[in-house]
């Protein structure tokens, strides 16, 4: 249960990035009706879930003395070389995530950080976290 509203925190966090970072965007699939719409940004939330969640880990695994140098600053260039990469494997799809650039990326990647931490403390409740 968790897993599925992690994956819609995560796809309506992204929902909310596209709509105020012009330079990040979601190109659905099919006739681009409701349902392609919301299965796209669902697929990609799951993309970008496994993408931070292998690579992410390993970078972070890797890259944990630069971690402590930049007191974490570091963190918003790794999260938007994720973005990029859930771009490259969306161009490898068809649809999914595009990213302009390298600078849209790390402004992505802090505006969708800073939704999935908003929507993730309203539903504390429902994810089981918190609970004593």
């Amino acid at each position: 249960m968790r897993f599925f509203v992690r994956l819609v925190i995560n796809a309506v966090a992204l929902w909310l990035t596209t709509l105020i970072v012009s330079g990040v965007e979601v190109v659905a699939f099919g006739d681009h009706g409701v349902v392609q719409t919301v299965l796209t940004y669902l697929l990609v939330a799951f993309v970008f879930g496994l993408v931070n969640g292998v690579i992410g880990t390993l970078i972070r695994i890797v890259a944990f003395p630069i971690y402590i140098l930049t007191l974490g600053l570091i963190s918003f260039v790794v999260n938007a070389v994720l973005l990029l990469i859930v771009d490259g494997i969306s161009d490898l799809m068809g649809f999914g995530l595009r990213v302009d650039s390298f600078g849209w990326a790390i402004v992505g990647a802090l505006v969708l950080a800073v939704f999935a931490w908003l929507i993730g403390l309203v539903l504390r409740p429902v994810t089981g976290r918190g609970r004593a």
